[in-house]
């Protein structure tokens, strides 16, 4: 298990320099730093053609975690949250930290595939950089292209200059995923997740609304104004979720729309 972990880490960093890549030059190395000598000793610099990298490392991550199931994942569970009205349980480390766990689960045979095919030759030697990172995208792409809604695709495609014609993303064969720029993909695939979430999560947080609504008017009906109804509704929402087993049923929901 451990193994695995490191294999699917690699793969990740794998493909957040091939993400990267395109965007810049097709330089195979960038010096980060710059060493000259000066008047009073070395002078230590950035260069002009490595500035975009260092400017781009600090958001590696988040473009790493949009391309992925996490967006949906995460956007979930916190309209979980919110709909039972606790504001600090489950705290926002515990939140995260599951819907990280989710997401290596869901995209766990990309990962896998990426690192068989990209990061493992790459380090034998028998590809190139460029020709690792684009092979680690290909997964990538392939992954959310299933979950992009053609009209999301058709948007971004239409005023990217790259064609009018709506695209169904389920009638692309993998052979021809070169044929979808990924600066097209990226935002129409976050645009749809961040619509399925929101489609979970209005199904999610239903039955609790009704909950607070019963509650609400209860007490409004026997007089009690000053008592918060929030304080009367959560233990009820807590007790309908622990026995449906909501947890059981919200993770194998998430894992299934995927």
């Amino acid at each position: 298990m451990k193994s695995t972990g490191v294999r699917l880490a690699r793969g990740l960093a794998l493909l957040a320099l091939g993400l990267s890549l395109p965007a810049f030059a097709a330089e195979s190395s960038v010096p980060l730093l710059s060493v000259t000598p000066g008047a009073g000793g070395q002078i230590i610099g950035v260069p002009g053609t490595s500035l975009p990298w260092l400017l781009l490392f600090p958001f590696l991550p988040a473009l790493l975690l949009a391309f992925t199931a996490f967006t949906r994942i995460a956007v979930v569970l916190f309209l979980l949250r919110q709909g039972l009205g606790s504001q600090t349980a489950p705290p926002n480390l515990v939140l995260m930290g599951l819907a990280v766990l989710l997401t290596i689960f869901v995209m766990s045979p990309a990962l896998k595939t990426i690192n068989a095919e990209a990061y493992q030759p790459y380090l034998a030697g028998s590809l190139s950089f460029n020709a690792a990172a684009e092979q680690a995208a290909e997964p990538l792409k392939s992954f959310m292209l299933r979950q992009t809604r053609a009209e999301d695709l058709s948007l971004f495609l239409e005023n990217s200059g790259a064609g009018g014609k709506p695209i169904d993303p389920a009638s692309i064969d993998l052979r021809q995923i070169d044929s979808v720029p990924l600066a097209a993909l990226a935002p129409a695939f976050l645009t749809s997740e961040l619509k399925t979430a929101f489609q979970i999560g209005f199904m999610v947080i239903l039955p609790f609304l009704v909950i607070d609504l019963v509650v609400a008017a209860v007490l409004t009906a026997l007089g009690m104004i000053m008592l918060p109804p929030q304080l009367v509704s959560l233990p009820l929402k807590l007790l309908l979720f622990v026995s449906v087993d909501g947890w059981h049923l919200l993770v194998g929901s998430l894992i299934g729309s995927f």
